[in-house]
């Protein structure tokens, strides 16, 4: 494209969109004039940023582009239909579309931290450079720091204190996914690598039956928000990669705010987790009954998840914002 020929072929119509913006009233032929300005705009802005890129030019009509979809949709301000609409069909479809990438991140690292519990449990000299024997012995007596680290702190202040540090992980593991994945698959690593050391140190006391009764009620809720959370953080990654048939402009942006929406939504299924440890795990209840509110909070979620989110997702739902709201795109050819 030759960018001087195209600016003085339509520079005339980018002048007369802004000067129209500038009226307080258009008449109903001025009206229809501004709409098709708009489109023809947006269509220039696109060809521009894929063909002949220029920071200046972009940046103007840019501008244009937003200020006529603004005089044209009219200002819209959030409302509970949104609030319902993300919680029915824009979050779990979200997750249901990145099941690809988090059931497999889901069952590899379970193994991993299933390994590494096995070879620190088994291995006592790992053991001796993890901490000293008496050490060790606070750690896994019964009454010991593992078990009453659940009930060190009061439970309102422990739950949001949980709450706060598992869903600042899972943004990490959303935000970093841009470079590569490589940030998300070493969080990854740590906290498999905490729940391992766990394992290993519980079952070589001979207490792991108490270990799984501590962490199980709140951990598979947990440990799953944590997983769906890296899986998309990689197919982000990936996305920098390979980004398919679209732009790798507009590729990142949707999965991006597909990626900002899971983020809210993962920080409510962290609440529901965090309440669960703060107030059930170091409750009285049976260690059947916490498991069992545990297992119940985690069926819900996978129903939620592959039931309403894959009707949702078949429906043509993305999890990004609607169509309305986006950037205006020509398209491109596969």
């Amino acid at each position: 494209m030759d960018l001087d020929v195209f600016v003085t072929a339509h520079r005339a119509e980018w002048d007369r969109l802004d000067a129209l913006l500038g009226r307080r009233r258009l008449t109903g032929a001025e009206a229809d004039e501004l709409v098709a300005l708009y489109q023809r705009t947006a269509t220039h802005l696109s060809l521009i940023q894929s063909s002949a890129p220029d920071p200046q030019l972009t940046g103007r009509l840019s501008q244009l582009v937003a200020r006529a979809r603004s005089a044209v949709t009219g200002t819209r301000r959030a409302s509970w239909r949104d609030v319902t609409r993300f919680l029915a069909h824009g979050f779990p479809s979200a997750v249901y579309r990145s099941r690809r990438w988090w059931v497999p991140t889901a069952l590899i690292s379970t193994v991993i931290a299933i390994i590494l519990g096995w070879w620190i449990g088994t291995h006592p000299d790992v053991q001796a450079s993890i901490a000293a024997p008496t050490e060790l012995r606070e750690l896994t007596r019964p009454g010991g720091q593992y078990e009453t680290y659940y009930s060190s702190h009061p439970a309102a202040s422990f739950a949001a204190q949980v709450w706060t540090n598992n869903a600042w992980a899972a943004a990490q593991c959303l935000i970093l996914g841009i470079f590569l994945g490589l940030p998300v698959l070493w969080i990854l690593f740590q906290n498999m690598l905490n729940l391992g050391v766990g394992f290993g140190l519980m079952s070589s006391a001979g207490r792991l039956d108490t270990f799984l009764g501590l962490v199980l009620p709140h951990g598979m809720l947990e440990l799953t928000a944590v997983f769906v959370a890296a899986g998309t953080g990689l197919r982000l990654g990936w996305t920098v990669i390979d980004p398919g048939p679209r732009t790798r402009r507009t590729a990142l942006a949707e999965e991006g705010r597909a990626a900002i929406g899971m983020a809210i939504g993962l920080a409510l299924v962290l609440f529901v987790s965090g309440a669960i440890e703060g107030f059930v795990t170091p409750s009285g209840l049976p260690t059947w009954a916490r498991i069992g509110i545990g297992i119940l909070a985690e069926l819900a979620f996978l129903l939620y998840v592959f039931v309403l989110g894959g009707r949702a997702a078949r429906s043509g739902e993305t999890g990004d914002v609607e169509a309305v709201e986006r950037s205006a795109t020509v398209p491109t050819a596969a």
